[in-house]
């Protein structure tokens, strides 16, 4: 008899009880995702001013995409109990962390196979209404090379890098929606 009614209980219970749910809906979770996107931005700009790494119009892609991370990890950090602001910022996150890793594969593909005929740009190609390298060009000018390999750590370039990170922040992501998706389920 107490068995049955703790399991009713734990039945009747809000889905939030999941850890994982309730971790998701706190600022200590938005701002590990907000603080740790931007020490990524911080050591780019580190490798950019103070190594001398000048930056490909494909870092610069990846940096706004981290900086759609930063943003959606700002905007969680500060509603992370409403809803709709919390599950916007999920996608915010899912979404560029996602193009993120499409944006650092395909640098990947222009340092491992270079060719004359498949080159990146050298200007920066953002929309008419979020033109960041005229904003903002200390971060989101290019002027490097995307085939040039000037850094490797443990047999990898930069992009390399950034495809493993964005991987994982966007497991990370998907991982927060299917929990959230499942507990709205119970």
């Amino acid at each position: 008899m107490i068995n049955s009614a703790k399991n009713n209980n734990r039945a009747s219970q809000p889905a939030t009880s999941h850890p994982l749910v309730r971790f998701s809906r706190t600022r200590t979770a938005w701002a590990l995702l907000t603080v740790g996107s931007l020490a990524l931005l911080l050591i780019a700009l580190y490798y950019q001013y103070v190594q001398g790494y000048a930056p490909c119009v494909m870092c610069v892609y990846q940096r706004a995409a981290l900086g759609g991370v930063i943003l959606a990890g700002i905007l969680g950090w500060l509603a992370p109990g409403n809803m709709v602001t919390s599950n916007v910022a999920l996608a915010g996150w899912f979404g560029a962390s996602a193009e993120g890793f499409l944006l650092a594969r395909e640098h990947v593909g222009y340092q491992l196979n270079p060719s004359p005929f498949h080159q990146c740009s050298t200007v920066a190609e953002f929309p008419a209404w979020l033109q960041l390298e005229i904003w903002w060009p200390a971060v989101f000018y290019p002027s490097g090379d995307c085939s040039s390999i000037d850094w490797q750590w443990l047999g990898l370039t930069m992009p390399q890098w950034l495809m493993g990170v964005f991987a994982v922040l966007t497991a990370l992501a998907a991982v927060f929606i299917v929990v959230r998706l499942a507990g709205m389920k119970r």
